[in-house]
């Protein structure tokens, strides 16, 4: 990784925020993008501490242009990118039923289209370096989670669209990565939209047994160094659960259901 070029969005915390300093630990130079400048000028300034070159670009990828300008500002500075890091993500809780479209389209324009404007823009210059392109999805984007119908219909369409475009590059050298982390301990479950597209503020489940975002990061950071096709985290929420939906998905729809309707405020009945 010594000198690779790696754009992370989704930068300013959890899981983005860990990937940029492993990343950075094996030599790598990282552009870090979220919509919360301060927190990326922070974490700019700690990976420069430690010796990293680090770019901070306030970036909102539900927004096209914005995607274009990362894009640009990491090409202006560094010259190339060798690792597309499609990483910023947010997530919702309500039944769909009660959710108001617009936090759908939400969820769509931040996760999926997020994903699709920043691949689009950075794909040629990763095809250059026979680069590697990576989608942080998660178990959600294998099996329905009730509660989570944005989030969900979000990380399968990411899944299909990656999966598309590694098939598509079988000649060309490109390398795509999908990861599938488990629960995780992040700001994720906090910032969650509600039906009403309010904030949830607090999570509804434990997250002191949760896999940790550095734990997380360094199973991506190998995955992208063996440049493998997919990463499920975790035996029994990750593998064994899309495992079950494949052979047994009645059997898994229960389980999903009650484990579900025991978190805290649980919109299931």
């Amino acid at each position: 990784m010594k000198d690779k070029i790696v754009v992370i969005t989704g930068a300013s915390s959890g899981i983005g925020k860990a990937l940029a300093y492993k990343f950075g630990s094996k030599g790598a130079k990282i552009v870090l993008a979220a919509r919360n400048m301060a927190s990326l000028q922070a974490i700019e300034t700690d990976l420069q501490k430690l010796g990293i070159q680090a770019l901070a670009v306030q970036t909102d990828v539900a927004v096209e242009n914005d995607c274009r300008i990362l894009i640009e500002k990491t090409l202006d500075k560094f010259g190339r990118i060798d690792i597309l890091i499609n990483n910023a993500g947010i997530s919702m809780r309500a039944l769909f039923i009660d959710l108001q479209l617009d936090v759908m389209r939400r969820l769509m324009d931040v996760n999926y289209w997020g994903t699709v404007y920043c691949t689009k823009f950075a794909m040629p210059h990763l095809l250059k370096t026979s680069g590697s392109l990576v989608g942080v999805i998660s178990i959600g984007g294998y099996i329905g989670m009730p509660g989570r119908s944005g989030y969900a219909a979000s990380k399968f369409a990411i899944r299909g669209f990656l999966d598309t475009v590694r098939v598509e590059n079988r000649k060309t050298g490109l390398h795509v990565l999908v990861a599938a982390p488990g629960f995780t301990t992040s700001n994720i479950r906090r910032a969650a939209l509600l039906a009403d597209g309010s904030v949830q503020g607090e999570t509804p489940r434990n997250e002191n047994h949760m896999m940790s975002a550095e734990a997380v990061a360094a199973h991506i950071y190998k995955a992208v160094a063996m440049r493998k096709r997919q990463l499920i985290l975790t035996f029994f929420e990750g593998k064994l659960t899309v495992f079950l939906g494949k052979f047994i998905p009645k059997v898994l729809d229960k389980f999903i259901y009650d484990t579900f309707a025991k978190e805290t405020d649980s919109p299931l009945k």
